[in-house]
């Protein structure tokens, strides 16, 4: 459906009667909003190559609403209506009202390709698009306490939603993600994630390839499938060994908390997957999601950040494999590590602990 605004909204229902067709979800937005219309560009860094993007109307977005103005929920009589306007839903993407990246902008808003005339800073539209995935009308949920099926309507929604803005002209990589905690920097509590359609490459993906097309050149071979073989042939931080999926703190480990599920086949994103591969996906995730919110006792919801790794759209797509990168911040119970200086300044890690610490702390809690 069309949101009152102009945005899109998708609803996706693993449950009768909608899956067959014999109810509907509401399609009709009663708010009065005004065309969406935001203006973002993106700037080059000149020393690191790296893109910047400037989202100035994203200062003033809603910031811990109360219960009776969460935007995410379902739209109730009496309330006001929200960003959903059906009474109930299962899974739910609709694009962000304060996006990062649009389409809905002028694009002589950005007419100078330059900051200053100067060539050595270029700039250009951030023109991409944004969206919000509500996995649950349950605000008290988390992601961990969704039904495997459940799950798998999400994966369903985001291998979808992959293939839809991968289409999109001048789209690079989609990203979905989510975001859990007031520590992480979340500003609504509804269990919620989001998906960037970047129209770059971002850095973490650029070193990868960089890492992998040396690492073909010199040994012949892919190195996601090195990863993977040396870790499961080690099996120090295996977590789980499926007949898909391995689940593993990576040897390298950067987080206090942190953990890796990969595919045993060169699988790209999503849209990749077969099906018996989503459900031991869904079944594992929600098993090391579980695990994690038992990590530190008497933290009874780990802030953490869930990062889906997919390959970019273009030339350099066949160099990097679809894996799940998961972590946290938090240090000890209620302690959070604090990105200073080293980290910071110089993107050079420094973990508290140790890879096979983390991975022991896990097995714990199978």
């Amino acid at each position: 459906m069309t949101m009152a605004d102009g945005r899109e909204l998708l609803y996706f229902d693993d449950s009768e009667p909608y899956v067959s067709g014999e109810q509907t979800r509401t399609l009709v937005d009663p708010r009065e909003l005004p065309e969406a219309a935001t203006v973002s560009e993106m700037r080059r860094d000149p020393l690191t190559g790296d893109w910047t993007t400037m989202a100035a109307h994203r200062m003033n977005r809603t910031f811990m609403p109360p219960a009776n103005a969460n935007p995410l929920a379902p739209s109730t009589a009496g309330q006001l209506p929200t960003e959903i306007p059906a009474d109930d839903y299962n899974v739910v993407v609709f694009e962000n009202r304060f996006p990062s990246f649009s389409l809905h902008m002028d694009p002589a808003a950005v007419s100078e390709h330059t900051v200053d005339g100067a060539a050595v800073f270029p700039r250009l539209p951030a023109r991409g698009r944004c969206e919000v995935v509500c996995f649950t009308p349950d605000v008290s949920a988390s992601f961990k306490d969704l039904s495997v099926s459940r799950i798998r309507t999400v994966i369903e929604a985001w291998a979808h939603r992959t293939a839809a803005l991968q289409a999109i002209d001048g789209i690079e990589q989609v990203f979905p993600f989510e975001n859990r905690g007031e520590e992480i920097g979340v500003t609504l509590q509804h269990p919620h994630g989001q998906i960037y359609a970047y129209p770059f490459v971002p850095p973490r993906t650029k070193a990868i390839v960089a890492q992998a097309k040396q690492y073909r050149a010199e040994h012949g071979e892919d190195l996601f499938a090195a990863v993977l073989a040396a870790e499961c042939e080690s099996a120090r931080r295996v977590l789980h060994d499926g007949e898909y999926f391995v689940a593993f703190v990576p040897a390298a480990a950067k987080w206090p908390i942190e953990f890796m599920i990969m595919p045993k086949r060169d699988v790209k994103d999503f849209t990749e997957l077969t099906d018996p591969e989503k459900d031991e996906l869904a079944a594992m995730y929600k098993d090391m999601l579980q695990r994690l919110d038992r990590f530190f006792d008497g933290v009874e919801k780990t802030p953490y950040i869930a990062a889906w790794n997919q390959a970019p759209t273009g030339e350099d797509r066949q160099y990097v494999r679809f894996h799940l990168q998961v972590y946290s911040l938090m240090r000890q119970a209620g302690r959070m590590k604090f990105l200073a200086g080293s980290e910071s300044a110089m993107g050079a890690w420094i973990n508290d602990t140790t890879p096979e610490h983390i991975a022991d702390r896990f097995r714990q809690l199978a």
